[in-house]
């Protein structure tokens, strides 16, 4: 096989997986299994494409292969189970109906299929690190080695964990749907804590040496987008894109030239990527308009584009930004959202009115071993000239 061949299939397979896989998992019911029909299409085309070269559709070929390896499991399964060949012809027919006709188009209802696939692997019944192996493994076409590089675990735990996650869905038959109503949106805010945890990851990472891994950071952005397309009228899945893209325009400024990491306020702005700033902004402003009240996601996007708008760190607006913190702290209280409000204040109204709240957090045991509390405190103190506290 030449190199251009093997380049051209991971290429297909990259952007293929995703839809083929849930577009299988709606006809069979079964994540795992159509994870694994799809990867015998995948060898399938590895075998035959360097000899045939590649065809002129080939997510149509592969879904068209992955069909027949679907006819044939299910065959089997019924012979094995009825020993009644007439029944498993049934089936089979019953099968080949659903499932599209090679030359037929395989993203029809792929939209709804993207959703469902989404919604199943990030399913509340999985722990998050489950959601988020499973879901960079059908969604994002990270290979398992991928996976545990990025995250700096053993290839085999996150084997694990996709593996235990696969059975997990099918033992408790979660159905292959978009949730309605009330669960909806219970499911769509472990859907956005999957995606927003991946890219963390990526931003500040929490092994290691490496100060950000930018690849997890795309494959959040990709997710998002992706999420973006198909949930259009829900407004905090355009805050999280927002929120993301704003901060992934910082990316290249964040380290200086021995790869150290650089503070906000010292970044070189003119490094800033203004074009994810543009896209930033866009998607905050699809979110504000869908939904005036803002959501925690979007909250956090809006304080990002304080930072983004300004010209020069002196130039910040951080009055706007500490009554964004305020409304974010009543919205989901959290300590740590209070002392990010408490460094906002000190920087719009002075370190004596930052250092009043930061003290008042002294006692919350959420903030016990948090490092950024003393950091903070330290460093309002010595703006104040306290140098002996």
């Amino acid at each position: 096989m030449t190199d251009d061949i093997r380049r051209t299939i991971d290429a297909v397979w990259r952007i293929e997986q995703a839809r083929l896989i849930a577009g299988l998992a709606r006809m069979v019911r079964d994540v795992g299994l159509a994870e694994e029909l799809a990867q015998d299409a995948l060898v399938t085309a590895l075998q035959r494409w360097p000899e045939t070269g590649i065809p002129d559709r080939p997510g149509a070929w592969l879904m068209a292969t992955a069909k027949n390896r679907a006819i044939d499991h299910f065959r089997r399964k019924r012979l094995i189970a009825e020993k009644e060949p007439e029944v498993a012809r049934g089936i089979a027919d019953d099968l080949a109906a659903a499932l599209p006709e090679p030359d037929a188009r395989i993203d029809d209802d792929i939209g709804d299929d993207l959703l469902r696939l989404i919604f199943t692997a990030c399913h509340p019944v999985l722990s998050t690190e489950a959601r988020v192996a499973l879901t960079l493994r059908l969604m994002g076409g990270l290979a398992t080695e991928e996976i545990a590089r990025a995250f700096l675990v053993p290839e085999a735990t996150i084997a694990q964990r996709i593996v235990r996650a696969k059975r997990t869905l099918g033992e408790a038959k979660v159905p292959f749907e978009v949730p309605r109503g009330s669960e909806r949106v219970a499911r769509l805010a472990s859907v956005l804590e999957v995606v927003y945890l991946i890219f963390n990851e990526g931003y500040s990472a929490t092994a290691g040496d490496d100060w950000m891994r930018p690849q997890l950071c795309e494959e959040a952005l990709r997710l998002g987008r992706i999420l973006a397309g198909l949930a259009a009228d829900e407004p905090e899945v355009h805050g999280l894109v927002a929120l993301m893209e704003i901060q992934a325009s910082r990316l290249g400024a964040r380290t200086g030239p021995g790869g150290e990491p650089v503070l906000l306020l010292d970044q070189n702005r003119a490094r800033w990527d203004r074009i994810l700033i543009g896209r930033g902004l866009a998607a905050l402003d699809r979110a504000e308009a869908l939904a005036p009240e803002r959501g925690p996601y979007a909250l956090q996007a809006a304080i990002a584009a304080c930072h983004a708008r300004a010209p020069t760190s002196a130039e910040t607006d951080w009055g706007r930004i500490a009554a964004l913190y305020e409304t974010l702290a009543r919205v989901t209280p959290s300590p740590v959202i209070e002392l990010n409000r408490a460094v906002a204040v000190a920087m719009a109204f002075g370190p004596a009115a930052g250092l009043a709240l930061v003290d008042a957090l002294a006692g919350e045991p959420a903030l016990k071993s948090y490092h950024l509390l003393p950091s903070v405190r330290g460093d309002l103190l010595e703006k104040l000239g306290h140098h002996d506290e």
